[in-house]
């Protein structure tokens, strides 16, 4: 039984996937299976090594901790189905799973785009406000901050499923892409959804944009105040705030390619999103333990206890 009644008498869609070549599909089955295991299990390592090690116990690394977590459920939202429908020529999802992907898959984005915002903030004010850093960043506020990733994720996921119940279809069903998107739906329907798509534009595409704009202000404010601190603090903090940043261009640029433009779709859509919510969960590990010593000492070090 459906857990919502679509206003007409489509009850599934048709995904066209990635490629209809069927060598190809082969080839990025194993190549994609690959990323996604990696990518679960990299963010997954990530999450215990900081919630077991007492040296990671700051506020960055809490906010790190949550980052991971929300990337190894983000990439398992769309890439398992999409791996496994690469095995076969019919690709479908029905009504209930379009609507339960599409909406766990903004309200992940959702949180990450404040998990990000706060990061930022974290950043900002231990470079900038050093000394008050232990009171402002305190135990009480971090834990509020990430109610309030969470609660902003599913109030902007709630947004946009309440837009989608509302769409009529009238036919065809078949979706140019691997998952459920949500411009895809809009040009399937045969409702008006010119203003739908301007609502839209604004609630996710603008957003990001705003959010892009404030983090790119915030970071030139941190860089200009590294000019007062010692050549040690600088390269740490340049090295900190540089990997958080170009997490931040990797997450946001696709965000608002994707959903700041009239409702269209077009070929690279589906390049864009596989980089967005495939690959990006992928870079993150690598961008924040590759250059990040205290991370890699505490992964080295829990895998001695382990081992002994």
């Amino acid at each position: 039984m459906n857990l919502w009644i679509p206003p007409n008498n489509v009850t599934e869609f048709v995904l066209l996937g990635l490629t209809q070549n069927p060598h190809l599909q082969k080839i990025l089955f194993v190549v994609l299976l690959l990323v996604f295991l990696f990518t679960v299990l990299a963010n997954l390592l990530i999450v215990i090594t900081i919630s077991l090690s007492p040296t990671l116990s700051t506020p960055m690394y809490f906010f790190l901790m949550h980052l991971s977590f929300i990337d190894a459920s983000f990439t398992s939202v769309t890439t398992p189905k999409m791996v496994i429908d690469l095995l076969y020529q019919k690709r479908t999802i029905c009504w209930d799973g379009c609507l339960t992907q599409l909406f766990v898959g903004h309200l992940l984005g959702g949180s990450e785009t404040i998990v990000l915002t706060v990061m930022a903030y974290d950043r900002y004010v231990a470079i900038c406000k050093p000394l008050h850093y232990t009171a402002i960043m305190r135990q009480g506020l971090c834990q509020l901050l990430v109610v309030v990733t969470w609660t902003g994720g599913i109030l902007h996921a709630t947004v946009q499923i309440l837009f989608t119940m509302d769409l009529t279809f009238c036919g065809p069903n078949v979706i140019d892409h691997f998952m459920c998107e949500f411009f895809s739906l809009l040009e399937l329907s045969c409702s008006d959804t010119y203003r739908l798509g301007i609502v839209v534009a604004a609630n996710t595409g603008g957003m990001c944009l705003l959010i892009f704009f404030m983090l790119l202000i915030s970071y030139i404010v941190i860089l200009s105040s590294l000019k007062s601190h010692g050549s040690e603090g600088r390269h740490k903090a340049f090295s900190t705030c540089s990997a958080h940043f170009t997490v931040v261009v990797l997450f946001f640029v696709p965000c608002i390619f994707t959903y700041l433009r009239p409702v269209a779709t077009y070929p690279v859509d589906k390049l864009v999103t596989v980089f967005f919510a495939i690959l990006c969960p992928m870079l993150n590990p690598i961008i924040y333990t590759v250059r990040n010593t205290e991370v890699k000492n505490a992964m080295r070090s829990l895998l001695k206890r382990r081992v002994t």
